[in-house]
């Protein structure tokens, strides 16, 4: 009888601690929910003559990547301050004489900025034989697919796909992946000598990737201080790096001094003077990454 009773103290007396020990109070039940994983992931990398800024956006819908512009050539810190985004980019070609993007923009699903408006553009006699490859160069889209945001890379002419709506764009190019597409686009012109972009020499560079997955790569690689005139990164040479960061589709973006990412409060920029300094370039447009609910 006597060990019965001992048994039954020893079960109520183990209860009273599970108890105590799971904080059965109320008032010792959080009320506020732990906060949620940093999601965004930013990395460096060091390439062989340049260093890669990374962004990897993941395709889980709590994010938005969406163009923008300015009426005024300002800088990307400038866009940071205005705009209270998580990260941003720079994005499309501009005219730094008239202020004029050179790059279509499509903003909720109006026409922001038409190239075709740049007058400086369209009379000048050197590109006129490219202004239809100019016009169809290739864009970084946002679609709307019924309540899924969907991100593609296609040319300007590229139909929108059934049952979407084109909610957003911007262009740049020339195409990086799955094939680089210089000539197509009239950045370069192997019979005339033409190559706007310096495509195969070292230079400050920025780009946007999709991968299988559909997480979205943001790319800065910026020369390096120490080797001002030979360094960077060409065309060729980001496309390879963008597949290795898992990118399938890829697209180049203004590059060269306009070359600037911005995120976690600190902006970095690509090019660099001869005595190694940041060149902080004013630019037209940008991408920006925001909350999903920011933009609601």
């Amino acid at each position: 009888m006597l060990k019965i009773k001992l048994l039954i103290l020893v079960i109520i007396s183990l209860g009273m601690v599970l108890w105590l020990g799971m904080g059965s109070s109320p008032s010792s039940i959080p009320t506020v929910p732990p906060p949620q994983p940093k999601t965004i992931r930013y990395f460096q990398r060091i390439l062989p003559q340049g260093i890669a800024h990374i962004l990897l956006i993941p395709a889980d819908g709590r994010f938005l990547i969406t163009p923008t512009l300015s009426a005024q050539l300002i800088t990307v810190d400038d866009f940071a301050q205005k705009h209270q985004a998580l990260a941003i980019l720079n994005a499309g070609f501009f005219d730094p004489a008239n202020q004029k993007s050179t790059s279509y923009v499509v903003t909720s699903g109006q026409v922001a900025a038409d190239p075709r408006d740049n007058e400086r553009l369209v009379n000048n006699s050197q590109l006129k034989p490219y202004l239809n490859q100019i016009f169809n160069r290739t864009e970084f889209r946002r679609y709307l697919c019924g309540q899924t945001t969907r991100y593609d890379i296609a040319r300007h002419n590229e139909s929108v796909p059934a049952d979407c709506q084109l909610a957003d764009a911007i262009g740049a190019g020339p195409r990086l992946l799955p094939e680089l597409t210089s000539v197509q686009e009239g950045f370069v012109d192997n019979a005339k000598g033409r190559d706007a972009l310096g495509s195969n020499q070292l230079n400050a560079r920025t780009a946007i990737g999709i991968t299988r997955d559909r997480n979205i790569i943001l790319v800065m690689v910026a020369q390096k201080a120490s080797d001002p005139t030979n360094s960077g990164i060409s065309l060729p040479a980001l496309a390879n790096f963008m597949k290795t960061l898992g990118a399938i589709e890829a697209l180049n973006l203004d590059g060269g001094s306009s070359s600037s990412i911005y995120y976690d409060g600190k902006t970095f920029y690509g090019k660099v003077d001869l005595q190694g300094n940041p060149i902080k370039r004013p630019v037209k447009s940008v991408l920006l990454v925001q909350t999903n609910s920011a933009r609601r």
